[in-house]
């Protein structure tokens, strides 16, 4: 058992490592052209200024390919190239699903185990030359573009539905409790369903004159990005050179308030990582909430600091959460190690 979840853990590095370019790459050139645009009522305008549009989309685009390109490679590390195929076509129906990173990883894992299927399958010797470039890639597609869009999709949508229902229920009472369940979802798959459903949340509260939901999202959305990266400068001998390397570019993006920043982390060991930044976003988030940080903008993070109320905490609750991100991952990664894991 321990070694097939050993096996399983680099299957998700390898789709990790070829991820990471992308995260860098539209992370970069999005936050360059949020930093650069004049805010506007709604979030930064880019009416007035073409070339930084261009370099948004640009950006976007790298971001949208980022979940084709991870579930394609943790299915090519399962069953190497043949796995290609259907794992970019499941990673790109994540993207069309809302099904998010946490898709990806499954769409990844589903993709290589079918196409291991499909190989050991008895077929006449004149099919077998044609298998990796037409029978397997068909079929498996097929078989994981089928169970993506019909199994997997309609629950998602679902999902989607109840929280944005289930939030709009729970603004109306406790304050404290919304800002963790928000700084929790935030967090949960840095980018994905669940972070949406809060994110559009809090800027539904925007247009109804509520900026103090939206406050303790901004403060959240950067954190778990900004925490990982701080962990990785804290304590760098528990960490490998790919991952201080990916926690210097996770600082720059959660600056520019993109969770997705921490997705390299969270997908290599998601089960010591996504607690250790729901906790720092559920910290964060509570700090803005009691100190009634306001965020007039879509946004989150740093970035939006022109457009915050009571600046100074939504800084603290922001310093805060990070450090509580830092500490606890270290703490779980010196543990790890202290049991016989290897640095990656």
């Amino acid at each position: 058992m321990r070694q097939m979840l050993q096996k399983h853990k680099q299957y998700l590095l390898t789709g990790v490592s070829f991820a990471i370019p992308f995260i860098a790459c539209g992370g970069i050139l999005i936050a360059a052209a949020i930093a650069f645009a004049p805010m506007g009522p709604e979030g930064p305008d880019f009416s007035d200024s073409p070339k930084l549009k261009l370099i948004l989309d640009i950006g976007t685009i790298s971001f949208k390919l980022l979940l084709p390109v991870l579930a394609g490679y943790i299915a090519y590390a399962i069953a190497n190239r043949p796995g290609l195929v259907a794992g970019f076509v499941g990673g790109f129906i994540c993207g069309e699903i809302n099904a998010g990173f946490l898709g990806a990883l499954v769409a990844g894992l589903l993709a290589g185990h079918v196409v291991n299927l499909i190989k050991k399958a008895k077929v006449p010797k004149v099919i077998k030359p044609v298998m990796p470039i037409i029978i397997i890639p068909v079929f498996s597609s097929l078989i994981v573009g089928s169970l993506m869009l019909l199994v997997i999709g309609i629950p998602i949508a679902n999902l989607m539905e109840f929280l944005g229902g289930w939030l709009e229920t729970m603004g109306k009472g406790n304050a404290i409790v919304l800002a963790m369940i928000l700084g929790a979802m935030i967090a949960f798959d840095m980018g994905g369903p669940v972070n949406k459903a809060a994110f559009f949340f809090g800027a539904a509260m925007i247009k109804q004159g509520n900026y103090t939901v939206m406050g303790c999202t901004a403060a959240a959305i950067c954190i778990p990005p900004l925490g990982l990266g701080l962990a990785t400068l804290i304590n760098r001998k528990l960490w490998s050179q790919q991952e201080r390397e990916a926690g210097i570019a996770s600082l720059g993006m959660g600056m520019m308030g993109i969770t997705e920043g921490a997705i390299p982390f969270a997908a290599s060991d998601p089960i010591r990582i996504i607690p250790c930044i729901m906790v720092g976003s559920v910290v964060g988030a509570v700090i803005a909430m009691l100190a009634k940080v306001g965020d007039h903008a879509p946004h989150g993070g740093p970035i939006v600091l022109p457009v915050i109320d009571n600046r100074i905490m939504f800084i603290v609750a922001i310093i805060v959460g990070s450090i509580v991100t830092a500490v606890l991952a270290n703490m779980l990664k010196k543990m790890s190690l202290q049991k016989g894991e290897e640095v990656k």
